[in-house]
C-alpha cells in the first residue's frame, strides 16, 4: 500500500511545488478549519485562491465557484470538503493541471489518490499544512 502520508512528499509539496494554493472550501465562516489553514498558509508566504460555490473573497483573495473558473494556473490544491466529494475535487484539479493535491486531516479517498499520482501529481491525504509547514 502507498503511504498517502509521507512527509517527504508534504515537505516537497510546500518547498518546492509553487506558491498559489487553492482552497477548495474556503469560505468567510471564521469558525471552519479552511479559514484557519488559509490564514496559516499566506503567513508563510503561499497565495490562496477561495474555491466555493458562494465564490467569496477571502482574506483579501478574488474567490471562484471551482477550480475550472479560476483564469490563471494553480499550483496546489487543498481539500476541505468530505470525503466523499473529495475524488471529484481531485479529478478537477488533474484537468486544472495542478502540479499537487492536498486531502485535508480525515479526508481519504485511496481511489482518488491512485488517479490523481498517475496523472503525476504529488499527493498527501489526511495531513494539514498548517501543522506541517512550521516543522520545516
Amino acid at each position: 500500500m502507498t503511504d498517502f502520508r509521507d512527509r517527504a512528499t508534504a515537505r516537497e509539496i510546500l518547498t518546492a511545488t509553487g506558491d498559489t494554493w487553492a482552497v477548495v472550501g474556503l469560505s468567510n465562516n471564521t469558525r471552519r478549519a479552511a479559514h484557519g489553514v488559509a490564514e496559516v498558509l499566506q503567513r508563510y508566504g503561499k497565495r490562496i485562491v477561495p474555491v466555493h460555490p458562494k465564490a467569496e473573497t477571502v482574506l483579501g483573495e478574488q474567490g471562484y465557484a471551482s477550480l475550472a473558473e479560476i483564469p490563471f494556473d494553480v499550483d496546489v490544491v487543498d481539500v476541505f470538503v468530505n470525503s466523499s466529494l473529495a475524488g471529484e475535487v481531485a479529478d478537477q484539479a488533474v484537468a486544472k493541471g495542478a502540479k499537487a493535491l492536498w486531502f485535508q486531516l480525515d479526508v481519504i479517498d485511496e481511489e482518488a489518490y491512485e488517479r490523481a499520482t498517475k496523472a503525476g501529481l504529488r499527493m498527501v491525504m489526511d495531513r494539514c499544512p498548517a501543522i506541517e509547514i512550521p516543522l520545516l
